[in-house]
């Protein structure tokens, strides 16, 4: 999505996918190789030279540095098997016309440097790693060593198998720190050297989501989603300065304040107006842009269930991008505005001018139902819709059992799991065809694919999750443990409270000022 927005398309003549060393090995490998066309660097693009102001000639490593999951984004000089293959690779490539202006630039006496041994998983002592560092030592850096802030870090990694948790598969040592002699024997996944782009290993979006992480906020709610995802979800919906951004169920506005970093016009509305007023001024959504130096996004209260009754003129496209976390009842569930009641009382005309009307249950089936459809109606033709919908893990089909529009394109679908069974699914879609308001019925009651059985896939996860607990063994139990718990936990905060508003008590009498009026005796 990164790579598109800036015109780059990813496997293509100007963007190709090279294969990683042992490809064969069909394990996730936490390392792509990207080969661009050099006869363009200095007409199209940059690598990491200081960017010019067309947007076409853009620095690849600021481009790659947005991705929020990269890490960091490297120069390869050389790729091997094995650390003597990736040698010698190294050295055909600084023989190379390309390598000689390159390798030029870069050693240069006033150029100070760093050569950094990352050893994947694994742990290697200094003096195993200064014999690593010998192996290069033909590319000869004038340089001064620097280890801090360097002009260039170059590194070499070595990469082994990993297992789910990103330690080794094949670790050297046991917990006991013995060598294991079958494990030390292993060959290398890969090994690779290069140059660091950018500003050094921690890319620029690792360093946002630490700037605008959600302990630094001053308005929180329970639902407020997290900045990595906020920047990956505005990543999907390539959000870029000058674009129009709709939340159409913003409660904090933790995803507009993601799309406001990047420079769009935001707005948001949800239902729960105590959502949209906050706490009080000082805490509130306003104070969360305010807070980063942000333009105030527009936010409104409104229900998305009648979107065509609150905004005129309702299926004029307006939005670049729509990006929602819509509740599915986890940790809150959905309202909508109606009255449980059958004939509930009519509003007297005096009092409607602020009425803010009651709400009632919103079913997961319709809020996907009624989310997509206004996507349909507002998009701009190639807008991106991006949302999240919970999901198990096996028993669910992204072609049959995603919700689906005939006006939007599934472009994108990551799984993001949370246990061995529950996760959920970040959607991206593409706004294709143009809106037709006569076929709306027709819209909706295509939305599920096989109907509730789709639905219910999404729908009543919170129920299912508690079914799934109670099979597992010593359920009980551990229900009355948690439970005392939070009992004690409860107790522990209402005597905290009820000492603390005993200490303000007395305070305020002794510091009790009687005041008479003049000429009276005392």
């Amino acid at each position: 999505s990164v790579l598109d927005l800036y015109g780059i398309t990813l496997n293509s003549p100007n963007c190709e996918i090279l294969q990683l060393p042992n490809a064969s090995i069909e394990r996730t490998r936490p390392f792509i190789i990207l080969s661009f066309p050099y006869k363009e660097k200095g007409e199209r693009y940059h690598l990491d030279e200081e960017a010019t102001t067309i947007k076409k000639q853009e620095s690849i490593a600021l481009i790659l540095s947005r991705c929020i999951l990269v890490r960091s984004v490297i120069e390869l000089w050389g790729v091997g098997s094995t650390l003597e293959n990736c040698v010698s690779c190294s050295k055909q490539w600084k023989e190379s016309s390309v390598g000689t202006e390159i390798f030029g630039k870069h050693s240069d006496v006033s150029k100070s440097w760093k050569l950094t041994i990352h050893t994947l998983g694994t742990t290697y002592t200094r003096q195993e790693q200064e014999e690593m560092r010998l192996n290069f030592k033909f590319f000869d850096f004038r340089g001064t060593v620097k280890m801090k802030e360097p002009s260039n870090e170059y590194i070499m990694i070595r990469e082994v198998e990993l297992n789910s948790l990103g330690s080794a598969l094949y670790p050297r040592q046991d917990c006991n720190k013995k060598a294991i002699p079958e494990n030390e024997a292993r060959p290398p996944l890969g090994v690779y050297f290069g140059r660091i782009l950018g500003q050094g290993r921690a890319t620029k979006g690792r360093g946002d989501v630490e700037r605008y992480s959600l302990k630094k906020r001053t308005y929180l709610g329970p639902t407020s989603m997290d900045a990595e995802l906020s920047f990956i979800m505005s990543n999907l919906g390539q959000v870029e300065k000058g674009k129009y951004v709709m939340d159409p169920f913003v409660g904090t506005g933790s995803i507009l304040l993601s799309c406001a970093i990047r420079g769009a016009y935001c707005i948001g509305t949800d239902i729960d107006i105590r959502v949209l007023r906050g706490r009080n001024e000082r805490e509130n959504i306003r104070s969360n842009f305010a807070q980063f130096g942000l333009p105030r996004p527009e936010i409104v209260r409104s229900d998305n269930a009648l979107y065509n009754r609150h905004y005129r003129r309702s299926t004029v496209p307006l939005y670049d991008c729509i990006i929602t976390d819509p509740p599915y009842g986890i940790r809150a569930g959905a309202r909508r505005s109606g009255s449980k009641l059958e004939n509930p009382k009519p509003v007297e005309e005096e009092w409607r001018h602020d009425h803010i009307a009651q709400t009632k249950p919103y079913a997961v089936a319709d809020v996907m139902a009624d989310l997509l459809d206004m996507a349909a109606r507002t998009l701009v033709m190639t807008g991106r819709l991006v949302y999240i919908i919970p999901s198990f893990s096996t028993d669910f089909s992204i072609e049959d059992d995603l919700p689906q529009h005939p006006c939007l394109e599934l472009t994108h679908c990551c799984y993001q799991p949370f246990t061995a069974e529950l996760g959920r699914r970040v959607v991206t879609m593409k706004k294709i065809n143009t809106y037709d308001e006569t076929r709306q019925k027709e819209y909706v009651a295509a939305v599920w694919k096989n109907g509730t059985e789709s639905a219910e896939k999404c729908a009543n996860i919170r129920e299912k999750i508690l079914e799934a607990a109670k099979k597992k063994p010593r359920y009980e139990e551990r229900l009355a443990i948690r439970k005392e718990k939070r009992k004690k936990t409860r107790d522990t905060k209402k005597l905290a409270k009820l000492k603390l508003n005993s200490e303000f008590s007395i305070e305020q009498t002794s510091c009790r000022v009687t005041s008479y009026p003049k000429g009276s005796l005392l």
